[in-house]
């Protein structure tokens, strides 16, 4: 790889593979076109060629209405805004009282504590002075009085009467709080845009505010409490009892774009608190709170425990203008989807769908595999299978008991029919001295022990267990003995015609030199025995082929490389230079 400022000075592109095919073709424009529709649609529905902004808001509510209520002992009781609204005053809500469990002039003193709160007793030895508990109105003062004519119960220092009433009333109190109403006035302001708005639109005036309703108009900011309710899916009567949470939700969604300029207010409602009793331990909501006076210079108070609904105001939104940044980041972030035309045409071709035939010529122009040479993987040929067998590289089994990792049929090459048509041609030599035919070798010296992975009794023993491997699977004759390898592999006019081929220019001298016509004969075997090789596989001679070829075509200083499949590349393989 160049280093420095040189590699700055290269330009990489991919590989394009093209195939000619209408039907391909078409259905890559088909797939085209639905992504480029799917695309724009978002575009335009979501709006992702806009600038956003989050709505920043404030709220303030005014609710109106007024309830009679008539109570066993208080006679009838009017109740307007300062009545039910209550002492809650929370940011962004609003409280309406319902119902109610009132205790009437209550002052201090000491009374008996009142059931269940209260403990049980006989004498005063049962009350402990002085003590208290989270649920107790009072502290014990160590008495022990009547509660009624049955019961006693220890004596506290209290507001008394103590309350004793422990549900709400049935019906609830202010079931008339349904046709309040409330005023919520919602300001917005987006800071990016400078943009300012409220709910109440600038063509609101006076006398629509008076007469607007929710039914006919959906911009109305008048809420009747009844139909807020229902909107949740809700009963009022049902509600009021016990109280609960209605949350009333506004969102903006705004398109501050001077074509489509759109900036309105969208309600909803929807109860957030958990409104099932056998659910929740303490269903609804309550609080207490009490109204003081003075009476002949006592203070007393009327407490009250009061059961209501609040109204929580939720604002959120967003505003968008066009923005040539944005939409520059959004075409850009949906360029990726046109890969997956490519991913489906690719996988229709890889299927059986299309054509066997084209999907297996275009996996192998279109994949090249890289072997790593830690893990180098062998192609072993047998003369008694027509087969090719890929396996392992070992460095302590021999290479003739590796068990495959594959087998695949072999394929020939073009260059070897082309070696067999020459074959069919009169000897032609440039060397005068080497006319004569090849002359068969004898057979192997009987005396000389072969190796028991040898199944021929040719081959040599080795000490690297890659090179340990026989023509033949089972026993049998080896393949030097045929006439086919001395024509093909040893004989030499072939061999300088190929030499010859492959370097025109070459002086005679070169041809005849024998490590070249060595290296043409393992070319010539590799041709012959294993045709096409796979791209990541390195051919492997049997022992008994390399010593026959050494034979003929020695080494001066009787001095061989031998097989290193470490640091053999496919194109010293493909040379025959092993």
């Amino acid at each position: 790889m160049p280093c420095g400022l040189l590699a700055l000075c290269r330009y990489e592109t991919n590989k394009v593979i093209q195939i000619h095919s209408p039907r391909l073709g078409s259905l890559k424009w088909t797939l085209n076109g639905l992504i480029l529709l799917f695309i724009c649609f978002m575009m335009l529905w979501n709006r992702k060629y806009q600038e956003t902004e989050l709505v920043v808001s404030s709220v303030t509510t005014k609710v109106k209405g007024v309830a009679l209520t008539n109570l066993a002992g208080l006679g009838d009781l009017v109740w307007d805004v300062v009545d039910y609204s209550g002492p809650i005053q929370e940011k962004n809500s609003f409280f309406v009282v319902t119902n109610a469990i009132m205790t009437k002039n209550q002052k201090q003193g000491k009374c008996p504590e009142v059931p269940p709160y209260g403990r049980p007793c006989r004498t005063d030895k049962d009350c402990e002075t002085g003590s208290w508990n989270q649920h107790s109105h009072g502290i014990q003062t160590g008495a022990c009085v009547k509660f009624d004519a049955m019961k006693k119960f220890c004596e506290v220092s209290a507001w008394c009467p103590i309350e004793r009433e422990t549900k709400s009333p049935r019906p609830a109190l202010l079931a008339a709080a349904e046709n309040f109403t409330v005023l919520i006035k919602n300001n917005i302001r987006f800071p990016a845009f400078n943009y300012i708005r409220r709910n109440i639109l600038p063509e609101m005036n006076e006398a629509y505010l008076k007469s607007c309703q929710r039914v006919n108009d959906s911009l109305c900011p008048i809420f009747r409490l009844g139909d807020v309710v229902r909107a949740a899916g809700e009963n009022f009567s049902e509600m009021a009892l016990e109280g609960g949470v209605i949350g009333i939700q506004i969102k903006w969604d705004c398109n501050l774009d001077w074509l489509m300029h759109r900036c309105l207010p969208k309600y909803s409602f929807r109860r957030l608190d958990e409104k099932e009793s056998n659910r929740t331990l303490y269903p609804g909501l309550n609080f207490r709170y009490a109204k003081y006076h003075t009476e002949n210079g006592v203070e007393k108070r009327t407490l009250y425990k009061a059961f209501g609904i609040r109204f929580d105001v939720m604002v959120f939104g967003q505003a968008g203008r066009f923005n040539f940044i944005q939409l520059i980041i959004y075409i850009g972030s949906t360029l990726s989807y046109y890969a997956l035309t490519t991913v489906l045409i690719d996988w229709l071709i890889g299927t059986s769908c299309y054509s066997a035939e084209v999907g297996q010529n275009y996996s192998k122009r279109k994949v090249e595999l890289v072997q790593d040479k830690h893990k180098c993987v062998l192609c072993v040929s047998y003369v008694d299978e027509n087969n090719i067998r890929l396996v392992k590289n070992s460095q302590k089994k021999s290479l003739q008991d590796v068990k495959p990792m594959s087998v695949q049929p072999r394929k020939d090459e073009a260059g070897h029919l082309m070696v067999v048509l020459c074959l069919l041609q009169p000897d032609v030599s440039l060397d005068p001295d080497h006319q004569a035919a090849s002359i068969p070798k004898s057979s192997p010296d009987p005396r000389r022990a072969c190796p028991a992975w040898c199944q021929c009794e040719c081959c040599f023993p080795s000490a690297h267990p890659q090179e340990e491997l026989c023509c033949r699977q089972s026993r049998g004759k080896c393949i030097t003995t045929s006439a086919v390898f001395e024509q093909l592999v040893l004989r030499r006019p072939l061999l300088e015609i190929t030499l010859l081929c492959q370097n025109p220019l070459s002086s005679p001298s070169l041809q005849g030199q024998t490590a070249a016509l060595r290296h043409c004969a393992y070319k010539r075997y590799i041709s012959w025995r294993f045709g096409v090789l796979p791209g990541y596989a390195h051919p492997v001679i049997p022992s008994c082929c390399v010593w026959r070829i050494r034979e003929d075509y020695p080494s001066p200083d009787g001095q061989y490389s031998g097989f290193g499949p470490q640091v053999v590349s496919m194109q010293t393989c493909a040379n025959g230079e092993l």
